[in-house]
Protein backbone atom coordinates (compact mmCIF):
# COMPACT_ATOMS: atom_id res chain seq x y z
CA UNK A 1 0.00 0.00 0.00
CA UNK A 2 1.08 3.32 -0.37
CA UNK A 3 3.05 5.17 2.65
CA UNK A 4 1.32 8.64 3.50
CA UNK A 5 3.03 11.29 5.58
CA UNK A 6 1.00 13.29 7.72
CA UNK A 7 2.36 16.39 9.29
CA UNK A 8 0.97 16.59 12.42
CA UNK A 9 -0.14 20.64 13.46
CA UNK A 10 0.07 20.33 16.92
CA UNK A 11 3.61 20.81 16.57
CA UNK A 12 3.28 23.61 14.42
CA UNK A 13 4.46 27.15 14.86
CA UNK A 14 0.84 28.42 15.04
CA UNK A 15 2.36 32.38 15.28
CA UNK A 16 2.94 31.57 11.32
CA UNK A 17 0.65 28.61 10.40
CA UNK A 18 -0.18 29.45 6.68
CA UNK A 19 3.57 29.31 6.71
CA UNK A 20 3.67 25.90 8.21
CA UNK A 21 1.33 24.64 5.63
CA UNK A 22 2.96 25.83 2.45
CA UNK A 23 6.17 24.28 3.78
CA UNK A 24 5.06 20.74 4.62
CA UNK A 25 3.19 20.81 1.25
CA UNK A 26 6.40 21.75 -1.07
CA UNK A 27 8.26 19.25 1.14
CA UNK A 28 5.27 16.37 -0.07
CA UNK A 29 3.10 15.85 3.20
CA UNK A 30 0.28 13.70 1.44
CA UNK A 31 -2.31 15.15 3.90
CA UNK A 32 -2.49 17.23 7.25
CA UNK A 33 -3.21 15.90 11.01
CA UNK A 34 -5.20 17.96 13.00
CA UNK A 35 -5.55 17.00 16.47
CA UNK A 36 -8.73 18.40 18.40
CA UNK A 37 -8.86 17.96 22.01
CA UNK A 38 -11.46 19.13 24.83
CA UNK A 39 -9.56 18.57 28.04
CA UNK A 40 -12.17 16.69 29.12
CA UNK A 41 -11.88 13.05 26.56
CA UNK A 42 -7.77 14.23 27.03
CA UNK A 43 -6.22 15.98 29.27
CA UNK A 44 -5.11 18.93 26.96
CA UNK A 45 -7.28 21.54 25.07
CA UNK A 46 -6.33 22.56 21.20
CA UNK A 47 -8.81 24.14 18.75
CA UNK A 48 -11.71 23.75 17.34
CA UNK A 49 -14.08 24.30 14.10
CA UNK A 50 -13.04 27.99 13.18
CA UNK A 51 -9.17 26.90 13.14
CA UNK A 52 -9.85 24.10 11.15
CA UNK A 53 -12.09 26.46 8.22
CA UNK A 54 -8.94 28.96 8.14
CA UNK A 55 -6.50 25.82 7.49
CA UNK A 56 -8.76 24.66 4.55
CA UNK A 57 -8.20 27.74 3.47
CA UNK A 58 -4.26 27.38 3.74
CA UNK A 59 -3.94 24.25 2.05
CA UNK A 60 -4.90 22.08 -0.67
CA UNK A 61 -3.92 19.23 1.28
CA UNK A 62 -6.44 16.41 2.72
CA UNK A 63 -7.40 17.43 6.14
CA UNK A 64 -7.91 14.43 9.16
CA UNK A 65 -9.46 15.52 11.90
CA UNK A 66 -8.72 14.17 14.73
CA UNK A 67 -11.02 14.56 17.60
CA UNK A 68 -10.27 13.07 21.01
CA UNK A 69 -13.17 14.88 22.28
CA UNK A 70 -16.40 13.23 24.29
CA UNK A 71 -19.52 12.84 22.32
CA UNK A 72 -18.08 13.04 19.05
CA UNK A 73 -21.27 12.67 17.07
CA UNK A 74 -22.45 16.19 18.45
CA UNK A 75 -19.76 18.25 16.48
CA UNK A 76 -18.87 16.12 13.42
CA UNK A 77 -21.21 18.35 11.35
CA UNK A 78 -19.56 21.40 12.27
CA UNK A 79 -15.84 20.04 11.79
CA UNK A 80 -17.07 18.83 8.37
CA UNK A 81 -18.72 22.28 7.44
CA UNK A 82 -15.39 23.39 8.36
CA UNK A 83 -13.70 21.60 5.69
CA UNK A 84 -12.32 18.10 7.07
CA UNK A 85 -12.18 15.72 4.73
CA UNK A 86 -11.73 13.16 7.04
CA UNK A 87 -12.95 12.61 10.85
CA UNK A 88 -11.35 10.74 13.10
CA UNK A 89 -13.58 9.63 16.68
CA UNK A 90 -12.26 7.20 18.98
CA UNK A 91 -13.73 3.81 20.16
CA UNK A 92 -13.49 4.74 24.12
CA UNK A 93 -16.05 7.96 23.10
CA UNK A 94 -18.75 6.27 20.71
CA UNK A 95 -21.47 3.28 20.55
CA UNK A 96 -21.37 1.06 17.93
CA UNK A 97 -24.78 2.48 17.24
CA UNK A 98 -23.47 6.01 17.70
CA UNK A 99 -20.58 5.17 15.38
CA UNK A 100 -22.84 3.76 12.59
CA UNK A 101 -24.52 7.07 12.31
CA UNK A 102 -22.00 9.45 11.98
CA UNK A 103 -20.59 7.26 9.11
CA UNK A 104 -24.36 7.41 7.99
CA UNK A 105 -24.08 11.42 7.81
CA UNK A 106 -19.94 11.64 6.79
CA UNK A 107 -20.62 9.25 3.80
CA UNK A 108 -23.83 11.59 2.26
CA UNK A 109 -21.06 14.31 2.45
CA UNK A 110 -17.72 12.65 0.98
CA UNK A 111 -16.32 12.66 4.00
CA UNK A 112 -14.45 9.54 5.24
CA UNK A 113 -14.56 8.12 8.86
CA UNK A 114 -11.63 6.35 10.87
CA UNK A 115 -11.90 4.71 13.73
CA UNK A 116 -8.76 5.47 17.00
CA UNK A 117 -7.62 3.47 19.74
CA UNK A 118 -5.24 4.09 22.76
CA UNK A 119 -2.71 2.55 23.76
CA UNK A 120 -4.80 0.72 26.98
CA UNK A 121 -7.37 -0.49 24.73
CA UNK A 122 -7.10 -3.72 22.55
CA UNK A 123 -7.76 -4.42 19.27
CA UNK A 124 -10.82 -6.37 19.95
CA UNK A 125 -12.56 -3.13 21.19
CA UNK A 126 -12.99 -2.14 17.28
CA UNK A 127 -13.53 -4.93 15.79
CA UNK A 128 -17.20 -4.52 15.14
CA UNK A 129 -16.57 -1.23 13.96
CA UNK A 130 -13.87 -1.84 11.09
CA UNK A 131 -16.99 -2.07 8.59
CA UNK A 132 -17.96 0.83 9.07
CA UNK A 133 -14.69 2.68 8.62
CA UNK A 134 -12.65 3.83 6.16
CA UNK A 135 -9.38 3.72 8.21
CA UNK A 136 -7.87 3.22 11.18
CA UNK A 137 -5.69 5.33 13.77
CA UNK A 138 -3.95 3.51 16.57
CA UNK A 139 -2.46 5.75 19.15
CA UNK A 140 1.34 4.88 19.47
CA UNK A 141 1.39 7.38 22.71
CA UNK A 142 -0.96 8.48 25.45
CA UNK A 143 -2.96 11.16 23.38
CA UNK A 144 -3.08 15.09 25.13
CA UNK A 145 0.89 16.09 24.01
CA UNK A 146 3.15 16.17 21.57
CA UNK A 147 6.98 14.84 21.53
CA UNK A 148 5.96 12.15 23.58
CA UNK A 149 7.62 8.64 23.56
CA UNK A 150 6.88 5.71 20.85
CA UNK A 151 4.72 2.92 22.67
CA UNK A 152 6.26 -0.34 21.45
CA UNK A 153 2.87 -2.28 22.31
CA UNK A 154 1.43 -0.16 18.98
CA UNK A 155 3.76 -2.59 16.75
CA UNK A 156 1.72 -5.75 17.87
CA UNK A 157 -1.54 -4.10 17.39
CA UNK A 158 -1.26 -3.00 14.00
CA UNK A 159 0.05 -6.56 13.40
CA UNK A 160 -3.16 -7.51 14.40
CA UNK A 161 -5.52 -5.46 12.51
CA UNK A 162 -3.55 -6.02 9.20
CA UNK A 163 -3.91 -9.70 9.34
CA UNK A 164 -7.87 -8.46 9.83
CA UNK A 165 -8.09 -5.04 7.85
CA UNK A 166 -7.06 -4.79 4.29
CA UNK A 167 -7.34 -0.79 4.14
CA UNK A 168 -5.39 2.50 5.72
CA UNK A 169 -3.79 2.02 8.98
CA UNK A 170 -2.35 5.19 10.25
CA UNK A 171 -0.47 5.46 13.52
CA UNK A 172 0.52 8.51 15.81
CA UNK A 173 2.80 9.65 18.14
CA UNK A 174 6.30 9.23 18.69
CA UNK A 175 7.19 8.91 15.05
CA UNK A 176 10.24 9.42 13.66
CA UNK A 177 12.70 7.17 11.14
CA UNK A 178 13.58 4.76 13.42
CA UNK A 179 9.57 3.94 14.40
CA UNK A 180 8.57 4.80 11.08
CA UNK A 181 10.28 1.69 9.70
CA UNK A 182 9.15 -0.44 12.22
CA UNK A 183 5.53 0.87 12.00
CA UNK A 184 5.95 0.41 8.01
CA UNK A 185 7.16 -3.44 8.66
CA UNK A 186 4.40 -4.00 11.36
CA UNK A 187 1.88 -3.38 8.61
CA UNK A 188 0.86 0.62 8.76
CA UNK A 189 0.80 2.87 5.91
CA UNK A 190 0.08 6.54 7.31
CA UNK A 191 1.96 7.97 9.40
CA UNK A 192 1.64 11.06 11.78
CA UNK A 193 4.47 12.78 13.48
CA UNK A 194 4.77 16.60 14.62
CA UNK A 195 7.85 17.10 16.18
CA UNK A 196 10.09 15.22 13.86
CA UNK A 197 9.07 16.68 11.38
CA UNK A 198 7.98 20.75 12.33
CA UNK A 199 11.08 20.70 14.15
CA UNK A 200 13.45 19.56 11.28
CA UNK A 201 16.04 21.76 9.76
CA UNK A 202 15.32 20.03 6.33
CA UNK A 203 11.37 19.37 5.78
CA UNK A 204 11.73 17.65 2.25
CA UNK A 205 14.41 15.15 4.05
CA UNK A 206 12.59 14.85 7.24
CA UNK A 207 9.55 13.82 5.19
CA UNK A 208 11.09 11.20 2.92
CA UNK A 209 13.15 9.92 6.10
CA UNK A 210 9.72 8.94 6.68
CA UNK A 211 8.42 7.35 3.50
CA UNK A 212 11.70 6.04 2.48
CA UNK A 213 13.47 3.07 3.60
CA UNK A 214 17.33 3.75 5.54
CA UNK A 215 16.83 6.99 4.76
CA UNK A 216 17.64 8.71 7.66
CA UNK A 217 18.11 12.65 8.89
CA UNK A 218 21.41 13.92 9.59
CA UNK A 219 22.27 14.83 13.56
CA UNK A 220 22.05 18.74 13.57
CA UNK A 221 18.47 18.73 13.21
CA UNK A 222 16.99 22.28 14.32
CA UNK A 223 13.85 23.38 14.90
CA UNK A 224 13.03 25.68 12.37
CA UNK A 225 10.70 28.73 12.58
CA UNK A 226 9.32 29.85 8.97
CA UNK A 227 7.68 33.54 8.54
CA UNK A 228 4.60 35.08 7.16
CA UNK A 229 0.58 34.53 8.42
CA UNK A 230 -0.95 34.79 4.78
CA UNK A 231 -4.44 32.50 4.33
CA UNK A 232 -4.49 31.87 0.48
CA UNK A 233 -8.20 30.63 -0.08
CA UNK A 234 -7.52 27.97 -3.56
CA UNK A 235 -7.56 25.05 -1.37
CA UNK A 236 -9.00 22.02 -3.22
CA UNK A 237 -10.07 19.10 -2.13
CA UNK A 238 -7.64 15.66 -2.51
CA UNK A 239 -10.08 12.97 -1.51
Amino acid sequence: MKIKIAPSILSADFSCLSAELKKVQAAGADLIHIDVMDGHFVPNITIGPLVVKYISKATKLPLDVHLMIENPAKYVLEFVNAGSDMITVHIETVSLKELATIAKVLKKRGVKLGISLNPATPIAKIKKALPLVDFVLVMSVNPGFSGQAFIRGALSKIRQLRAIFKKDIAVDGGINDITAKQVKNAGANVLAAGSYIFGAKNTKQAINSLRLENHGLPSDRQSHKPQGNGLPSDRQSQR
